[in-house]
């Protein structure tokens, strides 16, 4: 099925207003989930809803979670996400930290006891169009990867994101997961009952396996990217330590290596970091943004292996299937689709997405930018 970005959006935000979030906090987390799926970014889009559902029905979300500031200066903020969910928490953190950088060149933010927040694209993508470098990271609730060498999970998928503005339309946008697939991809092949790739996982005896639920329900793990110590996964294993120490040990979060939560016994306690950079700081008006829009158009320009196949830079992909999606819907597959409806029969909502309802060609996608909600939180 396929379903206008609209009412997509507007599905998302019924099922979070059922569950008890006040309506700032849920516009704002449909915003981040539907970007996600419009963008293409899949695994953190509105599939979260199922994972979500499972840990709301466990007690493991606070739908009206208090988010405070608990310190600041000219330059950092440090929030405390009441154990909700970590949409609302991080938002506040990145336009804190846009700010503070507009102000004085450069700033950090870093979030403690939340949990997962959608892509982290969407983040940096706000400092980038505010013209801003941006660089997020967060870490993870799921213990699913092995480090180089080990046979067993000690560490989660731990994304991290890079954003620089562009003198071309869309900034350079780089979100991925310290693994070699994002956990959500594994998900949804799950989901719609096909196999994985090799390399994506490995059984509980750390075998490869191409069988999602080796990964999702019999005690596998995904490797970090690299996938093998032959292919560097050890670079993949360095990115996910990198990610921890910057969103736990310099937030206060719980480590993900203290699954018993020994420090704090409540929610996810997961820590998110937010670096936000002027480039004003070095360099004169607008001269940063034309050496990225240089950079990229010659890396585009590449001799191509494959005729028809162009070479992209981080984000294109991105920023073309939002163009597509805006006109023709975003799509759900079946597997989902039916366990949508299930989560939105048991919060009592009107099931939206099967509405025949169509998207103007002439509709560009949303370009969300720092001060668009800042005032609502």
């Amino acid at each position: 099925m396929v379903a206008p970005f609209e009412l997509h959006r507007q599905q998302i935000e019924l099922i979070l207003i059922a569950w008890g979030m006040p309506q700032a906090h849920a516009e704002r987390t449909a915003e981040v989930l539907s970007w996600a799926d419009l963008h293409g970014v899949e695994s953190h889009g509105i599939s979260m809803l199922v994972e979500y559902d499972m840990r709301f029905r466990d007690g493991r979300l606070k739908m009206d979670a208090d988010f405070k500031v608990m310190r600041e200066s000219p330059v950092s903020v440090l929030i405390d996400g009441d154990g909700g969910m970590g949409h609302v928490a991080y938002a506040m953190a990145a336009e804190a930290a846009i700010s503070k950088a507009k102000s004085a060149g450069i700033a950090v933010a870093a979030v403690r006891n939340s949990s997962h927040f959608g892509a982290v694209g969407y983040f940096t993508n706000l400092a980038a169009r505010a013209g801003l470098i941006g660089m997020g990271a967060t870490s993870a609730a799921g213990i699913r990867v092995a480090p180089t060498g080990g046979a067993e999970a000690k560490l989660g998928t731990d994304p991290w994101s890079f954003a620089a503005p562009s003198m071309d339309d869309n900034p350079f946008l780089l979100d991925m997961a310290t693994t070699t697939v994002a956990y959500g991809k594994i998900r949804n092949k799950m989901n719609e009952g096909l196999p994985m790739p090799v390399g994506w996982g490995s059984d509980n005896a750390g075998r490869a396996s191409t069988e999602p639920l080796d990964v999702t329900r019999r005690g596998g793990f995904m490797s970090p990217l690299g996938g093998t110590p032959e292919g560097s996964s050890y670079k993949g294993y360095g990115l996910s330590m990198m990610v921890n120490i910057l969103s736990s040990c310099l937030s206060g979060a719980t480590l993900i290596t203290d699954p018993m939560h020994t420090k704090k016994p409540q929610g996810f306690d997961i820590g998110h970091f937010y670096l936000a950079i002027d480039p004003r700081l070095f360099r004169d008006d607008g001269a940063f943004e034309s050496d990225v829009a240089t950079f990229c158009n010659a890396l585009r320009a590449t001799k191509r292996v494959e005729s028809e196949v162009p070479v992209m830079v981080a984000g294109d992909p991105q920023w073309a299937m939002a163009e597509q999606r805006m006109r023709e819907g975003i799509p759900i597959g079946k597997g989902l689709r039916a366990k949508l409806i299930q989560v939105a029969e048991a919060a009592k909502v009107e099931w939206l997405l099967d509405k025949n309802e169509s998207t103007s060609s002439e509709t560009k996608p949303p370009q969300f930018d720092a001060s668009s909600t800042a005032a609502t939180y």
